[in-house]
């Protein structure tokens, strides 16, 4: 069963940094596939947040740039989201996406305090 499982969140200071990183099981095709982080702040809708090619090339919202980093191991499967200078608004359940098959993971949370 093919899964995307979300991980690394937790509650963070303002300021500090975090990588949360997404694992995809039974996904034969890992490495031809773009993948995205998306976040989604309580009542706010679900964004974008960055994105990375399947040859690494990377897209920040203007939100995160500079201050995140979206990187990949296909060995591993895995593709982590490194934040730094976090910031409340921050604060969000962050998603990642597989773009080739459309599939989403469930999540995990990143809460930062002022």
């Amino acid at each position: 069963q093919v899964r995307l499982v979300e991980s690394g969140g937790g509650l963070m200071q303002a300021g500090e940094s975090l990588t949360v990183f997404c694992v995809g099981t039974a996904i034969s095709s890992f490495s031809t596939s773009a993948m995205e982080w998306y976040r989604q702040a309580p009542g706010k809708q679900r964004e974008w947040v960055a994105s990375i090619s399947s040859g690494g090339a990377t897209n920040y919202a203007a939100e995160v740039k500079g201050r995140f980093t979206i990187s990949r191991d296909d060995y591993k499967r895995t593709v982590y989201l490194q934040m730094d200078s976090l910031k409340p608004e921050d604060t969000a359940l962050y998603y990642c996406h597989n773009v080739l098959y459309d599939y989403w993971g469930q999540g995990t949370q990143v809460t930062v305090s002022s």
